[in-house]
């Protein structure tokens, strides 16, 4: 189906975040992945944080849901492809302190991501990513995989 965007708006405020559904898989470049391990070793400015999330079933969906508390619908980027969800976006610390200044530097600032192997098939284009009280939903429609399609068998 190639990509494509949809607009999602914040529960709080409408404002577009953008969601993008593509049905192939990206070929990496400029994506970096970054593993736990890496991550706890190094917070330089180019480290990537990882979000938490929780990933459950309904009858009808697939739900993801993330704190993102800090971030703004519009810094927040969502992707699908066939069987994969990438959420991107980046947490800003508006005020400069100087880092001899802090007692407990334990927030994370900066870009973030994660990915999450979706366990079933579900629709793309019907996926919608909300964001209300800092808490990011994304509501990912199942894919009906239980139904049986007949054809017509013809003879020549």
């Amino acid at each position: 189906m190639g990509e494509s965007s949809m607009p999602i708006y914040a529960q709080e405020e409408e404002t577009e975040m953008l969601m993008n559904t593509n049905n192939s898989v990206n070929s990496g470049a400029g994506h970096r992945s970054l593993n736990v391990f890496e991550e706890e070793a190094s917070f330089s400015g180019d480290a990537e944080g990882q979000l938490t999330i929780d990933v459950y079933q309904t009858d009808s969906e697939i739900v993801i849901k993330s704190t993102i508390a800090g971030v703004k619908p519009e810094d927040l980027d969502v992707s699908i492809n066939a069987d994969m969800v990438t959420i991107k976006g980046e947490r800003k610390n508006e005020e400069a302190v100087n880092g001899e200044n802090y007692y407990y530097q334990e927030c994370y600032w900066g870009f973030f991501s994660r990915s999450v192997v979706l366990p079933i098939d579900i629709i793309a284009d019907k996926a919608e990513a909300s964001l209300k009280n800092g808490i990011l939903t994304i509501r990912l429609p199942k894919a009906d995989t239980t139904k049986v399609k007949k054809i017509q068998v013809r003879g020549f």
